[in-house]
C-alpha cells in the first residue's frame, strides 16, 4: 500500500522515493500528488487511500531535496545546484510516466499542494499533452512586487554566502510571520491547521521543517512566477479541467485570495472548466485540517465527473 516506498530513477538523475496506492476495483484513473515545501508524500496517505477507495490509481513522490528521494546534486532543503526548476519538473513527468505505462489507457490527474501546487501548474505547461487534469490546493501564484523583492534578497544572499545555505531573512518574513499572525498560536507551525494533532504530528515528523536553501527558495519563486505566463498558458487546451482550492484563514494565499487570483486570470485566459472552491475557516494544509473529510469528498466527485474512464490492465512497474 501506500507507505511501501519504491525507488524510480529519473532521467535527471535522482533516485525518485515513490508511494502507491492502487485503486479499489476497477481504476478510473490516475491521481499524481505533488507534495508541499518542507515536507513529504507519506503525509498524503490518508489522501491517497480515500482516493484509491474512490477508484483512483494514487502515486506520490518525495521532491528533490525533499523526504526520501536522492540526487547527487540535491541534499535535503535543496532542488538542484543548477537547473533546479527543469529538474523538479522532469522528475514529476518520470513518475506520471511510469503510472501511465502501469496503467495504460488511463488519464491522470496532476495534483499540488502549496509548493507541489506551484510544481504540478508548471509541469502541465511544460507537457501540456501529459495530463487530463490539474488541481492546485494552497498555493500563490500571486506573489507580486512583494516577490520581486523577496527575489532581490535571497539574491542578495546568494552573492555574500552562497546558494547551498538556509536563508536567514525568508524563513522570518514567511512562516515565523505565518505562525504569529494565529490569534491562537501556540507553535510555529500554527498556521498549518486548527487540528492541533496534525501540527504535532507536523512538528515532530523529521522528514518535516528542515531548513530551506537559498537556492530552493529561488526556485519556489521562478515557479510561481513562471506558471502564469500568458505564453505558456497558450498552450493548454481551454477545456483542460482545473480544480482550484484554498483556506480562508491560511496567511500563505492571503485568505484565499491567492487561488482567487489564480482563478480568475484562468477565465481571463479562456479556460472553461475551472472551479474554485475557498474553506472560510481552513487555513494552509487543507487535507489535514477540520473538515477535511468534506473536502476530499468534494474532490473525488469532482475528479471522478471529469476524469473517469474504462479500466485498463496492469503491467510490473518499479523495483523495491
Amino acid at each position: 500500500m501506500f507507505e511501501t516506498v519504491k525507488r524510480l530513477k529519473s532521467p535527471s538523475g535522482a533516485d525518485l522515493a515513490v508511494r502507491h496506492a492502487p485503486a479499489e476495483g476497477a481504476g478510473r484513473a490516475i491521481l499524481h500528488i505533488c507534495h508541499g515545501l518542507g515536507e513529504h508524500s507519506g503525509r498524503y496517505q490518508p489522501f491517497a487511500r480515500f482516493m484509491a477507495s474512490c477508484g483512483f490509481h494514487v502515486y506520490a513522490h518525495d521532491h528533490r531535496g525533499h523526504g526520501l528521494t536522492k540526487a547527487p546534486d540535491a541534499p535535503q532543503g535543496r532542488f538542484a545546484g543548477t537547473d533546479g526548476v527543469d529538474k523538479v519538473i522532469e522528475d514529476v513527468k518520470a513518475v506520471s510516466d511510469h503510472a501511465a505505462a502501469t496503467h495504460p489507457g488511463l488519464p491522470i490527474l496532476l495534483f499540488g499542494h502549496s509548493m507541489g501546487g506551484l510544481i504540478a501548474l508548471n509541469t502541465v505547461l511544460s507537457h501540456p499533452r501529459a495530463y487530463q487534469g490539474l488541481a492546485v490546493w494552497n498555493s500563490n501564484f500571486a506573489v507580486g512586487a512583494a516577490g520581486r523583492l523577496a527575489q532581490v534578497v535571497l539574491k542578495t544572499e546568494r552573492a555574500l554566502k552562497g546558494s547551498d545555505v538556509p536563508s536567514l531573512l525568508l524563513p522570518k518574513l514567511t512562516f515565523d510571520t505565518w505562525g504569529r499572525a494565529m490569534p491562537d498560536h501556540q507553535t510555529k507551525a500554527d498556521w498549518l491547521s486548527r487540528d492541533r494533532a496534525e501540527v504535532a504530528a507536523y512538528l515532530a515528523d523529521p522528514l518535516c521543517g528542515f531548513d530551506i536553501s537559498i537556492s530552493l527558495w529561488l526556485d519556489v519563486f521562478a515557479l510561481s512566477f513562471r506558471g502564469t505566463e500568458q505564453e505558456l498558458l497558450a498552450r493548454l487546451k481551454k477545456d483542460l479541467p482545473i480544480h482550484l482550492v484554498g483556506g480562508g484563514q491560511d496567511p500563505a494565499t492571503e485568505g484565499g485570495k491567492a487561488i482567487s487570483s489564480l482563478s480568475h486570470r484562468l477565465a481571463a485566459s479562456g479556460f472553461s472548466r475551472v472551479t474554485k472552491r475557498i474553506y472560510p475557516e481552513m487555513r494552509h494544509e487543507t487535507l489535514n485540517e477540520i473538515g477535511r473529510e468534506a473536502a476530499m469528498r468534494e474532490f473525488a466527485d469532482w475528479a471522478t465527473a471529469n476524469l473517469s474512464t474504462p479500466a485498463a490492465p496492469a503491467v510490473a512497474g518499479m523495483t523495491s
